[in-house]
């Protein structure tokens, strides 16, 4: 006899604990927090150092630093020459990347176990002693300009994004694009970069994750070697940024572009990001993205209006709570030919407004919580996904303790939670509506 999948998957959660990795933290005497997770399953280990300071850190004038200077991290130290550090893992059989956010940067390296004192070591080293030069600033910039070109000037979908958002966040920097304004990044310069490199990268701004075959005590006595003797920053800034006036009306706006090859509505609302102590919300509108949009084939908006009524080919909803400020929550639809987009928002409002109205389908509901919390347990199988979980978190404002709760949290949401949530969604003034479209659509946004 076949047992069914979803059986299967309840079993394995009800003999699964949510979170069962080991996890030690530490601070060292210079500030520098170290978070040890230990998996023993396979000779690897992933060391991540995450920085406290992202692109909405960043000083008006000189958008897209932070994402620059990340580039520039690979350049040559007092140790290294440039490219050397990314050479040496590769060579010995790793590899290594980094990112940057708007509220953190990171840094990581994946190698094998026994190799941790030598990333240690070269990571340490470009924390404080990075030595840049005009060329490497000339050279560097030319690339993160043509990164521009390719993912955003030649995006229109990307470039109706970053319109959107600019109209969403009017006063805090996160209406500031990641990669910058693109007159701002042809003249950022060395200057720039020191300025942004001395301010926030320091122990005391950082922390090291190291996840993996490791031991916790080995983990700390490498970090007291190589992090230790760094001097913290004395006048690290407080994250303190502009505050978002309250929105009083519904912002509206049309994108029009050649390349666009299917038009769409997007509507964005201001809503509440995860905060320490404090998640129940925040969980509540993640499990309302998830019953709205999360599923292409079974949620609310896709089998209304995708399956029955066939008037769209694409519907989402989407929510990330985890933001050191205010975030939001959005809403897609793709009309279906023939449909226009006035249409189209029309049947979005409509659909949402009768979820509201009829509630949350309890089966839907426990299969989607039951796949949530899949999704967390079977995440542990992976160190990096562990380590970025816990990294992402702390650099945005969560603790430990708020990250080990919240699978929990997800699973005692209910369903008044889920639509008292919703309300949100029939307050339009708290959103920006998004039409991309190409020029011959004679639509026009209505006012």
């Amino acid at each position: 006899m076949r047992i069914p999948s979803l059986v299967v998957l309840a079993l394995t959660l009800m003999v699964r604990p949510l979170m069962a990795q080991d996890i030690n933290s530490y601070t060292l005497e210079n500030g520098m927090e170290v978070l040890v997770i230990e998996d023993h399953r396979a000779p690897v280990v992933v060391q991540m150092v995450w920085y406290r300071a992202g692109a909405a850190d960043e000083k008006p004038g000189v958008s897209g630093v932070a994402h620059f200077l990340e580039h520039l991290l690979f350049k040559a130290t007092d140790d290294l020459e440039s490219g050397e550090l990314s050479d040496t893992v590769a060579a010995n059989g790793g590899s290594d990347n980094a990112f940057t956010s708007k509220d953190y940067t990171a840094y990581y390296q994946r190698i094998a176990a026994d190799r941790l004192e030598l990333v240690m070591t070269m990571e340490a080293d470009r924390m404080r002693d990075l030595r840049l030069t005009v060329d490497d600033i000339a050279t560097e910039r030319d690339v993160i300009l043509e990164e521009r070109n390719m993912r955003t000037e030649n995006n229109p979908s990307a470039l109706f994004s970053e319109q959107r958002t600019a109209a969403q966040y009017m006063n805090h920097p996160y209406g500031i694009p990641i990669i910058g304004w693109k007159h701002e990044m042809s003249k950022l310069s060395l200057e720039d970069a020191l300025a942004y490199y001395r301010r926030y990268y320091a122990p005391n701004n950082a922390i090291l994750v190291v996840a993996g075959d490791v031991q916790p005590t080995d983990v700390l006595a490498l970090a007291q070697k190589h992090y230790g003797p760094l001097a913290p920053t004395v006048d690290l800034p407080k994250r303190n940024r502009t505050i978002e006036p309250p929105q009083l009306s519904e912002r509206r706006l049309s994108y029009q572009d050649a390349r666009v090859s299917q038009p769409y509505v997007i509507r964005t609302y201001l809503a509440p990001e995860r905060n320490s102590g404090d998640q129940t919300q925040s969980a509540a509108l993640t499990m309302l993205a998830e019953l709205l949009g999360g599923n292409g084939q079974t949620s609310v908006l896709s089998r209304k209006l995708q399956f029955e009524q066939q008037k769209a080919i694409y519907t989402s909803a989407f929510y990330d709570g985890m933001s050191l400020d205010q975030t939001t929550f959005g809403l897609v639809i793709v009309p279906s030919v023939g449909i226009s987009l006035t249409e189209g928002e029309a049947l979005l409002d409509a659909a949402v407004a009768e979820f509201i109205e009829e509630g949350v389908d309890a089966e839907q509901f426990e299969r989607i919580k039951m796949q949530l919390r899949a999704g967390l347990i079977y995440e542990q199988d992976n160190v990096q996904a562990l380590a970025n979980r816990y990294g992402s978190a702390l650099t945005s404002g969560l603790t430990i303790k708020d990250v080990q709760d919240w699978p929990q949290i997800l699973q005692d949401v209910t369903a008044e939670d889920v639509i008292k949530a919703a309300a949100l969604l029939l307050d339009k003034k708290q959103a920006v509506t998004g039409w991309l479209s190409t020029p011959t659509t004679t639509e026009q946004v209505s006012q």
